[in-house]
């Protein structure tokens, strides 16, 4: 098992953890690590619930700050081992979101006696469908383990505040057919060619771009997968469009359903996976106390996150990390030294 340092450098625990491989499903290896390294520390009550480890004070602190991040990343890209080219971290999780991971390492152990009591968490399955999420699990099975009055995601934002989330849905839409072969094809229905009708509609969708408590949601509706046919002599009966709906947080998901069977009247909708958006709630005094820390503008959250869940639980939430979202998941996946670095001593200097 590697060994973890969270006292050194932290950008040299952001490599280290990062050459840990952990895909969705894959995050033992990497909690087993963080679960040895934070029991090493009497301040912390540590536990465990599957690939989630949760590390908490009990300082008596009249208030808690839950701050959350997950283990796994994206399949690996030949983008590990990391490689440190100047001020920049390359490799696979740099940016989404073992940089996030390594700042609350530093955090927990190194802060003893915080203004708040603090729980940190960090969990598995965030980049897969939301019913395997850990953090999910987390609010099923040990709901008070999560118990907060402010809760911070350590998702990529750019070194500013992102308020909020979209929601996100994906669904598939099945066009049916009549089967034939190809040699007497006008004797079928060419599902794939029917399917025509659907990406029609998706390319000339025009998405929302709502302002929601003052910052601006761009919502998207897209097809992210096609599967028709079973043979290259067969007129396909049967073609089935995935598509993924982004919506903003002044919709929650029913609306943003029957907004999509609005649009997708005629054909066959079936919704595969769901998990609703966040308001950004910087109109909260903590909220407010943090923006103005950070001294950057707030910024929407363009993307889903788990302050989705934090949101649903009554606990305000933000996203505050290292990285461009915009590199998240990419290839060329990277992230500055100076912006590890930014992100701990704002946190830190906000908690002490």
């Amino acid at each position: 098992m590697t060994s973890l340092d969270l006292t050194g450098d932290v950008v040299d625990l952001t490599r280290t953890i990062c050459d840990i491989p952990s895909v969705s499903g894959d995050e033992k290896a990497l909690a087993d690590a963080v679960e040895a390294a934070l029991r090493a520390y009497p301040h912390l009550e540590v536990l465990r619930d599957g690939d989630a480890v949760v590390a908490r004070t009990s300082l008596g602190r009249p208030s808690r700050v839950v701050i959350a991040g997950h283990f796994d990343t994206v399949p690996i890209a030949d983008n590990l081992p990391c490689v440190m080219d100047g001020d920049i971290l390359r490799g696979r999780g740099t940016v989404d979101m073992k940089a996030g991971v390594a700042v609350m390492l530093r955090l927990a152990a190194g802060l003893t006696a915080p203004r708040h009591d603090l729980t940190f968490v960090f969990y598995d399955h965030e980049e897969v469908a939301a019913k395997l999420n850990g953090l999910g699990r987390l609010v099923r099975n040990h709901p008070e383990w999560l118990a907060g009055d402010f809760a911070i995601l350590g998702e990529p934002s750019d070194g500013t505040v992102e308020g909020g989330c979209q929601g996100t849905i994906r669904f598939k839409i099945t066009v049916p057919g009549v089967a034939a072969h190809a040699a007497r094809s006008w004797k079928g229905s060419n599902a794939i060619h029917s399917a025509g009708a659907v990406l029609d509609v998706l390319r000339a969708y025009v998405p929302r771009q709502p302002v929601v408590d003052g910052l601006r949601y761009h919502e998207g509706l897209n097809a992210v997968k096609i599967e028709g046919g079973i043979a290259g002599n067969v007129i396909p009966d049967l073609c089935t469009v995935y598509v993924n709906h982004r919506f903003a947080p002044d919709r929650d998901v029913a609306d943003a359903e029957a907004h999509l069977r609005e649009v997708f009247a005629g054909f066959e909708v079936e919704v595969v996976d769901a998990a609703p958006g966040a308001r950004p709630g910087l109109d909260q005094a903590v909220a407010k106390e943090f923006v103005e820390l950070v001294g950057l503008p707030p910024a929407p959250k363009l993307g889903w996150t788990d302050v989705s869940r934090f949101a649903a639980l009554g606990i305000p939430a933000i996203n505050f990390g290292p990285g461009d979202p915009l590199l998240a998941h990419t290839d060329g996946e990277h992230v500055p030294v100076p912006e590890i670095r930014r992100t701990l001593e704002v946190l830190t200097t906000w908690l002490s």
